[in-house]
């Protein structure tokens, strides 16, 4: 049998785009939740294209959009070459997600609901950090506990993942094998994929 690299454009579109469970289990396994409530169990797919209030203003697209039934939105990304300006992009669009949650003017600030951006790359962006797997959250420099909430960045570096380090998270294992192991040269997957 031969593989397609769920790497690629279409295939991973594909893949997480048109199957709600894998999209699941693959948010499931790399989001940072602390609790077992926090899990998504359903999700509800979402353009992937934020369009803008007016013509003159920037459109973009990312590769999976959805949401859940708390109202999380979660944006998946996959991108095969890093560049500086894929950073800010992706500042861009989960901030424009978390701003149209907001309907007209009689609309409320405490029913934003948070908003995750998870940014696969097959790149290496910080080659003086070692690990792979790269969490960011908005917090008060002094002090890191003070954390605002709403939005979450996500960034794992597949050519750095090393199964050793992400003990205890059997799913990201797997998920992170099946993208760094996977691809079009690929005749025969290992079972546990």
């Amino acid at each position: 049998m031969r593989y397609l690299d769920p790497k690629a454009d279409l295939t991973f579109k594909k893949v997480f785009g048109e199957h709600p469970d894998l999209v699941i289990s693959l948010l499931n396994a790399l989001l940072p939740f602390d609790e077992p409530e926090e899990e998504i169990a359903e999700i509800e797919y979402l353009t992937p294209e934020l369009v803008p209030e007016t013509p003159l203003k920037k459109n973009s697209i990312v590769d999976v959009r959805c949401k859940d039934k708390m109202g999380r939105q979660f944006l998946v990304e996959m991108q095969m070459l890093w560049s500086p300006a894929f950073m800010q992009r992706v500042l861009f669009n989960a901030s424009k997600a978390y701003v149209r949650q907001l309907g007209g003017r009689e609309s409320k600030y405490e029913l934003l609901q948070p908003v995750y951006s998870l940014n696969l790359v097959n790149d290496i962006f910080l080659p003086d950090v070692p690990e792979a797997y790269h969490d960011y959250k908005i917090v008060q420099v002094e002090h890191t506990d003070k954390v605002i909430e709403g939005l979450r960045f996500i960034f794992v570096e597949l050519p750095k993942f090393k199964p050793q380090d992400f003990k205890g998270k059997k799913m990201a294992v797997l998920w992170l094998r099946y993208l760094t192991e996977i691809d079009e040269h690929t005749r025969q997957a290992p079972k546990e994929l």
